[in-house]
């Protein structure tokens, strides 16, 4: 079985907050898709978990987080409910390519190492064409160029994790800790 993680929107909205914070301006919500994809794949490789635990599609411009391209669009994310009104306290679109900073939420729910692997990130991208960071991203081995009349493709975290050069046991190791990551949240949300 697919390692699924799990949404985590306080999680995503302090990272998303913080490249905005970074950035001092309005964003192309492009960029901001592409940075949050980046800092997720990092933070995978060294800590076994992304940031944001959102589910990642290959598309036309690269690899998507779908929960937060959702957000973005105005629309809520599956089975959370609750993640459009908090992302919309915080972040807010002034037109349709650009999004900002409304609000601090704080970085309260990211640790040291996250915001590390943000500034990272930015440090790298933030000042690019946001066209030039999604062309980078074509070069990562798990985007797949959508075909004529496919929109997207999923991605695989096994098979990213694999590129990243995780052996079976680690692959493993990381299924059951999400495993049980998820049956404590369940049990302390019942």
């Amino acid at each position: 079985m697919a390692i699924a993680f799990r949404f985590h929107p306080q999680r995503t909205i302090e990272a998303a907050a913080m490249f905005l914070k970074l950035h001092g301006k309005p964003m192309k919500h492009l960029g901001l898709l592409k940075m949050l994809y980046i800092a997720d794949r990092i933070a995978l490789d060294r800590m076994e978990q992304p940031i944001t635990g959102d589910c990642a599609y290959s598309m036309k411009f690269g690899p998507v987080l779908s929960g937060v391209y959702d957000l973005i669009k105005g629309q809520n994310v599956d089975g959370v409910d609750d993640a459009l009104p908090l992302w919309a306290k915080y972040i807010g679109r002034p037109d349709k390519k650009f999004v900002e900073l409304l609000a601090d939420p704080s970085v309260d729910h990211l640790c040291e190492e996250e915001e590390e692997i943000i500034q990272e990130v930015y440090a790298k991208f933030g000042h690019l064409d946001p066209f030039k960071v999604a062309e980078w991203t074509h070069d990562l081995p798990e985007w797949q160029e959508p075909t004529e009349g496919v929109k997207r493709i999923p991605i695989v975290v096994d098979k990213v994790l694999k590129y990243l050069h995780k052996t079976d046991e680690d692959i493993e190791y990381i299924r059951q800790i999400e495993a049980r990551d998820a049956y404590f949240d369940s049990v302390l949300a019942a």
